[in-house]
């Protein structure tokens, strides 16, 4: 017995209070009694990952009006109505012991003031409502990767997409030791009309990064209400920090070369930016498409998933260009479909999906009809441009048969890329290790996408595309990843991408399906099969190398005048881009490694020699072939 009995013996029923107590770990039954005294629930359900409950969770859902059953069976569509869309970073905020800092580019306020909102907040919030607790592990289970994750929310549909997103753990919890280093993640969704939070005025994320534990309250988008996503993340980083290893905002995928060779590549994009279909190109396999943990062990860079699902934009997904996941979102493989359109006959329709959509049906507003507005007078779209699908990986015919391997897979390549009009080239290598992290990596800018809250298609400065989720200095996370290759055998290579390079007239420069070109070429080069040109800021690509690789793998020919100028060294759009990056780093990073701006300055001088000799827009075949 533990002085948490009482309450737990007060609120669970004998059925649940069993399932609980075969879990020995006392912290686990301190953060569940805490949380049922401060959010006053009318019930709890403890989930022990049976087919039965989560059979009962996926109903429950249904039942509550928070998931709408659609024409196929396994799927449901949810709905966050018209205020409730995107990540809110100016709600979401860590919560700082006295005496420390987090740098200036992170949203930080006193531990002790943060957690008193946080009761204010949270306080009584599960009236009437029954509480759910799930327990996953992030990373393979059993393995160097695992951290156990303890989830509590008042939503079904959390607890349902989280089902289809992670690694059932109870059993795992079972056989944790009592000092195991758990992740805690409560979250209610707080008064609801229709299903949908209605104080979203009030929402917000608090991170308490001493107890591991995060906080979130008066919302159910998933980015802001699923535990184990971007908010666990921000503890991954800290646990990363500590002990030596890197927590990313990156996909893992083989890319399968000459011979089937296969060689394991992660990617850094922010949403919106070819992430997702990236990880899913025709010819390749997928270990995950959003979060990775790339430890060192015995001197190789070595990664697992965090995952075992795909929370992903469905905008612009078309049978043409993404036809592995149009194909399982047609399937019978479970499905939640979020802030689509649905038709009165249960099909859901989503932005540029490539179909003609009907002109009235079901979306996240309500009843919607063509050319209904808002209380702005604007149109509202027949679906939100983040609308989203929630799949589990284990349905997908190109997922990676080392998805569940406690051993990870071996990192040949790091992949940084963002959306890029005029600046970067497709595909480009950096010259080593430190270079990449820099110059690529703690230099990533990006047009916004509808991901987070705000306008978009501004550039904005995306270091690592994670800088919403870092939870530490930045300049010490930067350090980190260069002290990482430090004790490697050899070093992942690391390349950028762009694949929205638009011309004067505004049209892209690139197919959607032209990635899998760059992908190729990666692996060549990781293996030493390719020769490149040696331009200021990079390796990149021979023409002839990319004329076979079109005709190789996607049967078109490729011109040198696309290589010409999909390759130009843009030198004023680079020389700008660096003084940016300079500025940031200088204006709000007091702590950044004096590297960083030895490898700016080393690059701006290559650029302005560059630029004396050939002028402002330098064609690729002046460069020397190494």
């Amino acid at each position: 017995m533990n002085e948490y009995m009482s309450v737990l013996e007060a609120h669970l029923t004998d059925a649940n209070l069993r399932k609980l107590l075969t879990i020995p770990n006392k912290s686990v039954h301190k953060f569940i009694a805490d949380t049922i005294e401060l959010c006053d629930p009318m019930k709890v359900f403890i989930c022990d990952d049976s087919r039965m409950d989560v059979e009962y969770i996926r109903k429950t859902a249904i039942a509550r009006g928070e998931e709408t059953p659609l024409a196929i069976p396994t799927h449901t569509v949810h709905f966050d109505g018209l205020h409730d869309q995107a990540r809110d970073k100016e709600q979401t905020t860590y919560l700082v012991p006295e005496g420390e800092t987090l740098g200036d580019q992170l949203n930080q306020m006193d531990r002790k003031k943060g957690l008193e909102k946080v009761q204010e907040r949270l306080k009584g919030s599960m009236e009437n409502k029954k509480m759910v607790v799930r327990f996953f592990c992030l990373g393979p289970r059993d393995s160097v990767f695992s951290i156990p994750v303890i989830q509590i929310t008042d939503s079904f549909y959390v607890a349902h997409s989280e089902d289809l997103l992670y690694r059932r753990g109870y059993d795992y919890f079972r056989r944790l030791p009592e000092d195991a280093e758990i992740f805690q993640m409560l979250h209610s969704s707080g008064k609801l009309m229709h299903s949908v939070s209605i104080d979203w005025q009030n929402r917000g994320v608090a991170i308490d990064y001493k107890e591991n534990t995060v906080y979130s309250f008066n919302t159910q988008y998933a980015g802001n209400s699923i535990g184990l996503k971007k908010l666990s993340l921000r503890l991954a980083i800290r646990k990363a920090d500590r002990e030596g290893w890197l927590a990313e905002h990156m996909f893992l995928m083989s890319v399968q070369g000459p011979n089937e060779r296969k060689t394991y590549m992660t990617g850094a994009f922010p949403s919106g930016c070819g992430k997702t279909s990236t990880s899913m190109i025709p010819g390749c396999t997928i270990v995950g498409d959003d979060l990775a943990y790339i430890k060192n062990i015995e001197g190789v860079a070595t990664a697992a998933n965090a995952e075992r699902g795909i929370f992903g934009i469905i905008r612009s997904v078309s049978s043409k260009g993404d036809p592995v996941i149009w194909a399982v979102l047609n399937s019978h493989e479970p499905a939640i479909f979020s802030n689509v359109l649905v038709s009165y006959d249960g099909i859901p329709y989503w932005l540029e999906d490539g179909r003609d959509a009907p002109n009235r049906g079901i979306n996240f507003s309500g009843d919607w009809f063509e050319g209904k507005k808002d209380a702005n007078g604007e149109d509202i779209p027949l679906a939100h441009k983040n609308a989203r699908y929630t799949i589990g990986l284990e349905g997908l015919p190109n997922v990676d048969k080392t998805l569940e391997d406690p051993n990870g897979v071996e990192v040949g390549a790091v992949i940084y890329g963002g959306r890029d009009a005029d600046t970067w080239v497709p595909v480009q290598q950096s010259f080593d290790w430190a270079h990449g992290v820099i110059t690529m990596g703690a230099s990533l800018e990006s047009e916004s996408t509808a991901a987070t809250l705000g306008p978009s298609g501004i550039r904005k400065f995306q270091a690592f595309s994670n800088m919403d989720f870092i939870s530490i200095p930045l300049g010490k996370y930067i350090q980190n990843h260069l002290d990482f290759a430090s004790s490697l055998t050899e070093a992942p290579k690391i390349f950028s991408v762009n694949y929205f390079q638009r011309d004067e007239n505004g049209q892209f420069l690139t197919d959607k399906a032209d990635k899998r070109v760059w992908l190729q070429w990666m692996d060549l080069r990781v293996h030493g099969d390719a020769k490149a040109r040696k331009t200021p800021t990079g390796f990149i690509p021979l023409f002839e190398d990319l004329q076979n690789l079109f005709r190789e793998h996607l049967e078109k020919e490729y011109s040198q005048d696309q290589y010409e100028e999909q390759f130009m060294i843009r030198v004023p759009e680079l020389l700008a881009k660096l003084d940016r990056i300079e500025k940031e780093y200088r204006d709000y990073v007091s702590d950044a490694p004096d590297i960083l701006y030895n490898l700016i300055d080393d690059q701006r001088s290559r650029l302005i020699q560059a630029q004396t000799e050939y002028g402002d827009c330098i064609k690729p075949s002046v460069f020397s072939i190494e």
